[in-house]
């Protein structure tokens, strides 16, 4: 991704922050307990791990140490931090610091923003979906997490595989997008994002030969 692109990528950031708080503010206590499409966190704990880095920051010394502490596991040291700030903060807390920090601009090591931008829109998507919440960015802000999940960058970064749209040809039904080659994977902008990011409840939105294909990696 181009460093003039990074504009379009704060500004998707926000919109998407501001969305989710939208959503959280609604929320029963019942539905803050509900489990997400990422495994073990409920939908606190996701609302914990977006609002989290924009009040503590996201710089290369703080994620060393946090590496250093989860004992040299990134997924360890995310796991951990964001079930502590969850615990620490009461729901209106979450969605305070997701509405008043929702333009910061994150910028981490290695990733850059990118990765928060595509983060808001995939982790908003993991409380929305199994809430049954309408939450959802526009199509245009998908195609940025889009771009970025299929660009080399994001594979040499560690951010995204090409393993799982190997010989898949991907095809959005709300916008003008495409990529790759082979099996068609058809439907809607989010679907295909969440799907590719190994959410497997995201397939029964999509159609094509390439369903079964990606059912299987998923599996």
């Amino acid at each position: 991704m181009a460093t003039t692109d990074h504009e379009a990528t704060y500004g998707v950031a926000t919109a998407t922050r501001r969305l989710a708080a939208e959503m959280f503010a609604g929320l029963s206590d019942e539905q803050w307990r509900t489990p997400s499409l990422c495994g073990g966190w409920t939908v606190r704990e996701v609302a914990a791990h977006l609002a989290e880095p924009l009040e503590t920051g996201m710089s290369t010394v703080g994620l060393l140490v946090g590496i250093v502490r989860a004992r040299g596991s990134l997924d360890r040291m995310v796991d951990t931090s964001a079930r502590r700030y969850a615990a620490a903060r009461t729901p209106a807390q979450l969605v305070r610091t997701l509405r008043e920090r929702a333009d910061e601009r994150l910028d981490p090591p290695v990733i850059g923003p990118h990765g928060p931008m595509s983060d808001s829109l995939i982790h908003l998507r993991d409380a929305a979906r199994p809430l049954g919440a309408g939450a959802n960015p526009p199509p245009e802000h998908w195609r940025h997490v889009l771009d970025f999940l299929t660009d080399p960058q994001a594979v040499t970064k560690g951010f995204s595989t090409p393993a799982a749209r190997k010989g898949l040809r991907l095809v959005a039904t709300d916008q003008d997008w495409t990529h790759g080659d082979g099996a068609e994977l058809t439907g809607p902008s989010e679907a295909l994002t969440m799907a590719l990011t190994g959410r497997a409840v995201a397939l029964d939105d999509l159609s094509g030969a390439g369903v079964d294909v990606l059912r299987s990696r998923l599996a």
